[in-house]
């Protein structure tokens, strides 16, 4: 039974993201939902009461697989200095802008237009976190609020940046990746210069 309700969620959400990724998550509606997954629109609101709660179990899902995939990619021995993990993170990131269904238009939640709970952190913070926690626990940037911080900055950067390269369709806009790039490698430099190799 478990299984069965976890892989009904699951294609409930499969749905969510191919209509997100077809017409932007403003428009997205149970009813749509519904249609994509070939359920009723009943069996919908047993799962998701309407489309914000829809549209947060898709962030969240978009954010625990990114954290997932990122965190692979920064245990890669192959990364051996923080400009590495950068580089990885932002790969990481424009692959997802590329290919999953609905994460160029909603990425991890934080576009959607809801009053923040003052005491909750946003997706794209909680992503910057672990980004984090490997620069300084594998790369031995220090371990403190400002790297936190300055690595939030450099999520931002790439969101706002990856969003208007992906703005028109799948194809990216390649000057505003290849900027993204660049202007987060010089931010960090000058505050860590080209020290702490893995």
């Amino acid at each position: 039974m478990q299984a069965r309700s976890t892989a009904r969620l699951a294609s409930l959400l499969d749905a969510a993201a191919a209509v997100v990724d077809e017409i932007g998550y403003e428009r997205l509606t149970t009813a749509l939902v519904a249609e994509r997954a070939g359920a009723s629109i009943g069996t919908v609101y047993r799962y998701f009461p309407d489309r914000i709660v829809v549209l947060q179990g898709l962030s969240a899902r978009f954010l625990r697989d990114r954290i997932e995939h990122t965190q692979q990619t920064l245990r890669d021995p192959a990364r051996t200095s923080w400009q590495d993990a950068i580089d990885g993170t932002f790969d990481d990131l424009v692959t997802a802008f590329r290919t999953v269904p609905g994460f160029r238009s909603l990425r991890f939640g934080d576009v959607l237009d809801l009053k923040p709970d003052p005491s909750s952190r946003s997706g794209s913070a909680m992503f910057a976190g672990v980004v984090a926690a490997a620069l300084s626990g594998r790369y031995g940037l220090p371990d403190d609020h400002d790297l936190i911080v300055r690595t939030t900055v450099v999520i931002d950067i790439i969101d706002a940046l990856l969003s208007r390269a992906f703005s028109i369709n799948a194809q990216e806009d390649e000057r505003y990746v290849q900027e993204a790039r660049s202007i987060c490698h010089n931010y960090l430099s000058g505050f860590y210069g080209d020290r702490a190799s893995a």
